[in-house]
Formats: C-alpha cells, sequence, structure tokens
C-alpha cells in the first residue's frame, strides 16, 4: 500500500535461495520521522548504515508532536486491560467518555474493537504485560545513548509525579495496578499521599482532590523539541532527510527494495523500515503482517497556569494528563478510535476541559492554545509491531498506542541491531509482527 492508501501490487515472492539476504544492509530507508522512525534512522547509523528517512509532511508531524511527552517505563502497559470490560460498552459510544467509538460501520474498526475486548482479561493483560517488562527496562538507558551520541535536548527528570484522586476509593485501581505491575517484574517506586500533601507539592491540585500518588523515577520530555533535536543530530551524522514526500510504491526484490514518491522521486535500499504510525497496517499487509493497527486518536492543549508543576500531574478517572512544556501547561487526554485523518472533534477538546476543571487551580483552561489531535497506532492485544515481515527486506516498527515516545528510542535501537546483524534481540520476540 503507499501511504495515502492506493494499493501497490503485492510483491511476488523471491526465489527460496534468494530470500535472505547477501550482508548486512549498508542502505536502509526509514519511512515515517516520528519517535520510532528517527530513533530508528539514528540508531542504524550507529551499526555505519546509510540511512535516508522519509516524512510525506514533517517531523513529529503524526502522534508524537502534541502528546504528553512521557517517559513513564513504570507505568508503560498494555492498553487492552479488565476495566474496559468492567466500564461497559454502551459507555465507549458517549461522546464524554474518555474512550470513545463513534458508533459506525467500519471493518477495520469493528475487527479491532472485537480484538481489544478479547484482550481485555486478567490472563491477556498479564501475558502481554510480562512481554513488556525488559522492553520497559531498555527505555531510559536508550535516552542517554542517544543523549551522549549528540541529541541536545534533554529529558528532564519528574522531582514530582502526582497521580491526583477526588476519593481514596478511586485511587485503589491504580494501587492495584501497580501491585500488578510490580507482580509482572516491572521496578515501580511510589508513595501514598493525602490530598494535602499533594498540595503543598503541586498547589495546582485542588481541593476536590483528598487522595493521591506519587510515582518515582520517572521523566518527561517536550517532545517538538526533542524530535527536532534528534532529526539535526541525525543529519548532522550523515542522514538524509526528505520531508514533504508521500511515498507512493513499494516493491521488495531479491536484491533490493524500489520506493516510488512523490514529484518523481525514486531510490532503491538494501531494506526498508515502515514506521508509519497509525498507518502502519495498511503499508505492512502486502508483506503478511494482518494485525490490525487502529488509529487511537488523543487530545491536547496548553494553558497558562499560576503555578507551573515540577513534573507531570496525572488525573487517571479523568484520563487526563498534564505535562510542563516550557512555561505552560500541556493538558492531553482521550482515546478516540477513529480514521486518523479525520478533523479535530472539539466535543473532545470540551469533554478534557469538563473533566480537568474541577481538579485544577489557577489554570486557564478557557484561554486555550495549540489544540491538536494525533493518532496514536493501536494494536488489539496493546503490543507493538515490530521487526521483519514476511520479505526480509521489510521491516515495520509501530503499534506503540500511548507508549510510542517513551519506548520509541529502544524499539529503535532493538530493530537497528536486528537490521544491521541478522540476529532478532530476545527481548523483540513476543514483539513478531507475523505473530
Amino acid at each position: 500500500m503507499s501511504l495515502t492508501g492506493h494499493p501497490v501490487p503485492t510483491p511476488a515472492p523471491a526465489p527460496a535461495a534468494a530470500r535472505v539476504p547477501s550482508g548486512p544492509p549498508r542502505r536502509v530507508a526509514v519511512v515515517g520521522a516520528g519517535m520510532v522512525g528517527l530513533a530508528t534512522g539514528w540508531f542504524l547509523q550507529e551499526h555505519g548504515v546509510e540511512v535516508t528517512v522519509l516524512e510525506r509532511t514533517g517531523v513529529a508531524a503524526g502522534a508524537s508532536w502534541g502528546n504528553a511527552g512521557w517517559l513513564t517505563p513504570g507505568i508503560t502497559t498494555p492498553l487492552p486491560e479488565p476495566a474496559v470490560l468492567r466500564t461497559g460498552v454502551r459507555a465507549v459510544f458517549s461522546p464524554s467518555s474518555p474512550v470513545y467509538v463513534p458508533p459506525r460501520a467500519d471493518t477495520n474498526l469493528v475487527r479491532f474493537v472485537a480484538g481489544f475486548t478479547r484482550n481485555s482479561t486478567g490472563a491477556a493483560w498479564r501475558r502481554n504485560m510480562a512481554a513488556l517488562v525488559p522492553f520497559n527496562d531498555l527505555a531510559l538507558p536508550a535516552f542517554d545513548e542517544l543523549a551522549a551520541g549528540g541529541v541536545a535536548e534533554p529529558t528532564h527528570e519528574a522531582r514530582s509525579f502526582i497521580a491526583g484522586y477526588r476519593r481514596e476509593e478511586e485511587r485503589a485501581t491504580l494501587l492495584q495496578e501497580i501491585e500488578h505491575i510490580k507482580d509482572a517484574g516491572q521496578r515501580m517506586a511510589f508513595e501514598v499521599l493525602s490530598g494535602e500533601q499533594a498540595r503543598s507539592i503541586e498547589p495546582v491540585l485542588s481541593e476536590a482532590v483528598t487522595a493521591a500518588i506519587l510515582l518515582k523515577d520517572q521523566r518527561f520530555i517536550d517532545p517538538g523539541a526533542y524530535l527536532a533535536a534528534l532529526a539535526e543530530s541525525f543529519v548532522a551524522r550523515g542522514g538524509r532527510l526528505e520531508t514533504g514526500l508521500e511515498l507512493m510504491g513499494l516493491e521488495a526484490r531479491a536484491g533490493e527494495v524500489l520506493l516510488h514518491g512523490t514529484r518523481g522521486w525514486a531510490g532503491d535500499f538494501d531494506a526498508v523500515v515502515l514506521a508509519t504510525g497509525a498507518w502502519l497496517g495498511a503499508h505492512a499487509r502486502a508483506f503478511g503482517v494482518r494485525r490490525v493497527v487502529q488509529g487511537g486518536r488523543g487530545y491536547s492543549f496548553s494553558v497558562a497556569v499560576e503555578h507551573l508543576p515540577n513534573g507531570p500531574v496525572y488525573l487517571p478517572a479523568a484520563r487526563v494528563a498534564c505535562t510542563p512544556i516550557g512555561t505552560r501547561l500541556r493538558v492531553a487526554g482521550m482515546m478516540e478510535f477513529r480514521r486518523p485523518d479525520e478533523a479535530l472533534d472539539q466535543r473532545r477538546i470540551a469533554a478534557i476541559v469538563a473533566a480537568a476543571r474541577p481538579l485544577l487551580r489557577g489554570v486557564a483552561l478557557d484561554q486555550r492554545t495549540d489544540e491538536w489531535v494525533g493518532s496514536r497506532p493501536c494494536t488489539v492485544d496493546g503490543l507493538p509491531l515490530i521487526g521483519a515481515t514476511r520479505s526480509p527486506r521489510v521491516f515495520v516498527a509501530g503499534g506503540h498506542s500511548m507508549w510510542g515516545i517513551s519506548l520509541g528510542p529502544v524499539t529503535g535501537k532493538m530493530l537497528a541491531e536486528q537490521i544491521a546483524t541478522g540476529r532478532r534481540p530476545p527481548v523483540l520476540a513476543p514483539f513478531d509482527p507475523l505473530r
């Protein structure tokens, strides 16, 4: 498939003797300039590979720019969970629901919701969480490698990271989830706080917050600034970045991959990585990737605030995430299962405002700027798709749902190792795109 969804010829199978590349790839194309794509390109350079990144719009134009920017391996968990089943089907069809499914006929969406529901059980969550734990452990060290290699924009230690609740019984849900996370082997340090204790740390929380949890050892970034710095480092190290170039066709042959794009552009490479976010499923289908990838759209905006917090503020019951970005507070939330290119829905912004208003103070929610919507690529089991397709020259990297920023660098590092050496790191086994 092309980036616009137009069909392209299905590649003919190569002769058996030619299906394995003859040696390490010297020239690789990466399609997509979000966190996952740029990190993959950067780490491929560490192996001496010549890399071209293709992007149909601009750097961080998809789900990367306006998200909350959390680097939180401690709470990076599979999106399908038993709480989805407890919420009930009726709730997700309400435009004010934190998780919204528009009531319309869409074959891909129906398949996704059915698979997502099947995976929203305790047993499935525990199995998929166990697959994420060793990957999560490598997430922050991968950011440290990028910093050591010249990416100038810093990651910020969260001097505070508070989850606030109206009532203690609401807090019990996250406390139970933290116990399950720890049972799976994930390290997670935290402290239980009263509302008063939480406000003494972060005055942005209102009197309506009576219970809280302080999460420790997490980080955050300004996603737009970080992606710009990552792109700058990639180019400074000899990478080629082609923006405003839409891929129209892809053909994998025995000895090369041929790409065709707009403006009459064409190129041949030893391998290609599809890191196209919510569009990943359509692009990879011709190469045997049958997993449904559904756009889970998130919304955000920025506001002025009297007391800028020292780190993220999380309102779990409202599904609202707040992050200090520069001198303003980014307020983000919602999971809306719609087509990626649909217009921003102001009802979703209004729902975030209504959910956040009682729990925050000194926040100018009615003077919003930078209203944004972006599509997170979600899979039915909550695990990303990382690795080789049916063609040993075509790789995919995506499907991280809400965790593409946090897990983007480790994804790029591990996939670059697989591409450059021909050996898949064991940590990637659960994320096989052909599973």
